[in-house]
C-alpha cells in the first residue's frame, strides 16, 4: 500500500502527541488506532517518564484493542505511529492481531540518529517489525514527515544530556 492524505493526516496527530509527551519530559512518541471506517478509537503518547519503560502508546493501543474489540475489528484496524514500533510492541500487537502499521520514522533511521548522537544503546535490541512480526503490514517510514520527528528526538535526548551533566 502507498501513504494516502488520510494517513497523512492520522500520522501528523502521531507527531503531535510525540510532541506533548516531549513537553510533559517524556520520550518523543505518539500513536492512534483507527477503525477500517476511519473513526478513531483509541490514542496515546509515550509514559515512561515515571520509571515504567513499558508504557509505550503502541503497546497502549494493544491492551486496549483486545479489551474493546472483537478479532475482526482488530484485523481490519490500522495502527498510526510516529515512530516504527520497538519489538515490545511489535510483539503486543502481533498478539492481539491488529492490522497494518503506518509509521513516520523507521527503526533503522532512530538507530542512525541515536548513534550520532552519542546515545547509549537501548537494553533490546533495536529490530523491525516485519523481524518480530513476519506477516505484519506495514508501510514507512514517511520522508515528509522525517525532519520534525528527528527534531524531537534530538530535543529529547539532548535535554537527557543537559540533565545528566
Amino acid at each position: 500500500m502507498t501513504v494516502t492524505e488520510q494517513d497523512l493526516t492520522h500520522l501528523r496527530r502521531c507527531v503531535d502527541l510525540a510532541r506533548e509527551a516531549l513537553a510533559d519530559g517524556d520520550e518523543p512518541f505518539g500513536s492512534r488506532l483507527v477503525a477500517a471506517d476511519g473513526t478513531v478509537l483509541f490514542e496515546d503518547r509515550n509514559r515512561v517518564k515515571d520509571g515504567d519503560p513499558t508504557q509505550h502508546p503502541e503497546f497502549a493501543i494493544s491492551r486496549w484493542a483486545a479489551a474493546h474489540l472483537p478479532p475482526e475489528e482488530r484485523a481490519t484496524a490500522t495502527v498510526y505511529t510516529s515512530g516504527e514500533h520497538c519489538p515490545m510492541c511489535s510483539a503486543s500487537h502481533g498478539w492481539v492481531g491488529l492490522g497494518r502499521i503506518v509509521y513516520a520514522t523507521s527503526t533503522r533511521q532512530l538507530s542512525a540518529w541515536l548513534q550520532e548522537w552519542d546515545v547509549p544503546a537501548a537494553p533490546v535490541a533495536a529490530l523491525p517489525i516485519g523481524d518480530i512480526v513476519p506477516g505484519a503490514v506495514t508501510d514507512g517510514p514517511v520522508d515528509e514527515l522525517a525532519q520534525e520527528v528527528r527534531a524531537l528526538y534530538h530535543a529529547c535526548f539532548a535535554q537527557r544530556r543537559q540533565s545528566s551533566s
